[in-house]
This record gives structure tokens, sequence and C-alpha cells, in this order.
């Protein structure tokens, strides 16, 4: 299970193999996640099971830190945060 904490978070590093990283909002990253599930033959088995694209990508940002595309191909994303959170009264 990921850590509550992430869920607080609303921007990630993505990386690519023979690219810079990049920040993207939370938005953003799920987009990008998707794009790149859709180019896959088929979707890692674990989320075969669900419905479309966008749970499968939510599913993996909850789940995971990296996906292999193609064999030694592989893409990464972490969390980050841009600002530190709010003092509580």
């Amino acid at each position: 299970m990921s850590d509550p904490l992430l869920r607080e978070l609303d921007h990630y590093v993505v990386l690519e193999p023979g690219q810079g990283e990049q920040i993207l909002t939370a938005a953003e990253t799920l987009a990008w996640l998707e794009a790149h599930l859709a180019g896959l033959a088929s979707p890692p088995a674990d989320l075969a099971p669900l419905a479309n694209g966008g749970e499968r990508a939510a599913r993996l940002l909850d789940t995971a830190c990296e996906l292999e595309l193609e064999p030694g191909l592989v893409i990464g994303w972490f969390a980050v945060r841009l600002e530190p959170p709010a003092a509580s009264p």
C-alpha cells in the first residue's frame, strides 16, 4: 500500500531514457503514464483487469515507480514536493 503522504503531493519527476528529467503535475503524470500504457501491446498483468487506461495509470502511479515498455527500456517517476506544506494552526 502506498504512503498516504504521497497522495498529498501534486508533482512528479518523470524519467525517460535519452531525455532529461521533467517535472509534471499529478494530472500531467497520469496522462504521461496513460499514453505509455496505450503504447504497450498488452497492459501488465496486474493492470489488465482494470476497465480503462485512466484507471490503469492511476493504479500504476499509486503502486509503482517504473514501467518496462520493452526489454531494457524502462521509464520511471517519483513524487516530489515543490512547496513546503502549510503550517497547521
